[in-house]
């Protein structure tokens, strides 16, 4: 029986080869890149269109309306979107509301990031009962459900910008805590921190020169998701009373509006719905990203 032998295979050559990696990589680099800056130009076109549009445009009030111009449809003359059932002008709304959800989406992650990043920061390289203390009270806030503790917060202190800022940092002082805790018990450890310490650098200074910049990216890139889950927990406090009050826009209340009448003028949902689906999916799709990026190197 006659032996078919495998047909010989050829390599190319190793130039050939080297230039189809370097090929490879470059497509992969810009691969990542696109996925970079497709949801970064996505939230930069938001934050032009929320605090630049409304001048730029020159929108009527987002609030004061004539209720004799209530409901009119899209493209009316002087409303690009139309109006709702209390005449206010739906495009001024839309942007005005924006305005508001990353004003303290941005407000609660940066609470998150200094008091929680400090905290978790000094915890980890400090340890002993310093570690124990602020964890414990961190694990006190954490133990409870982070909505169910957000809207009793929201319940108790009113409806209000900052009081929704405030309502929101509970969860993400610990959370932004945790996470920097967590990498600063790795990087104590690292050679470069041992040379410091026997440079005599002082504490201060090992925290800000030589941990902070470490942590940073990890911290940044939380923030990033934070800012989606933000507006959207936001949006559900406003949306239920407790977030921004009428008859300031926001996103949520402006949902809520428009669910009493949703049969009959349904886009007074979709616009806001949309708004609030396109910002939260750039936020998450940067986050996503950066995150890929800086955990390879």
């Amino acid at each position: 029986m006659a032996v078919v032998e495998p047909a010989p295979s050829f390599s190319l050559s190793p130039e050939v080869d080297e230039a189809e990696a370097r090929a490879g990589g470059r497509g992969r680099r810009w691969r990542s890149q696109l996925g970079t800056w497709i949801p970064a130009g996505m939230i930069a076109f938001v934050l032009v269109a929320c605090f630049l549009g409304p001048t730029l445009l020159s929108l009527p009030s987002p609030v004061g309306g004539s209720v004799l111009e209530s409901n009119q449809p899209a493209f009316s003359p002087g409303h690009v979107l139309g109006t709702d059932p209390n005449g206010n002008d739906i495009l001024s709304r839309l942007l005005h509301g924006g305005q508001s959800s990353l004003w303290i989406a941005l407000a609660v992650n940066l609470l998150g990031l200094v008091v929680g990043g400090t905290l978790g920061a000094l915890s980890g390289y400090v340890g002993g009962w310093v570690d124990t203390a602020i964890m414990r009270v961190l694990d006190v806030l954490i133990a409870f459900p982070s909505l169910v503790l957000t809207l009793a917060v929201a319940q108790a202190l009113g409806p209000s910008m900052t009081n929704t800022i405030f309502a929101l940092a509970f969860f993400s002082i610990p959370a932004f805590a945790r996470l920097a805790r967590s990498a600063v018990l790795r990087l104590r450890e690292m050679p470069f921190m041992a040379a410091a310490q026997l440079a005599g650098t002082s504490p201060s200074r090992m925290l800000f020169k030589h941990l902070a910049p470490n942590i940073a990216p990890q911290l940044i890139t939380f923030g990033m998701l934070g800012m989606g889950i933000v507006i959207i927990i936001e949006g559900a406090l406003s949306f239920l009373g407790l977030g921004i009050p009428d008859p300031a826009p926001s996103w949520g209340n402006m949902v809520a509006t428009g669910q009493l009448s949703l049969s009959a003028t349904p886009m007074l949902v979709v616009w806001p719905s949309l708004a609030l689906l396109v910002t939260v999916l750039a936020f998450n799709l940067l986050g996503e990203n950066l995150r890929a990026r800086w955990s390879g190197r």
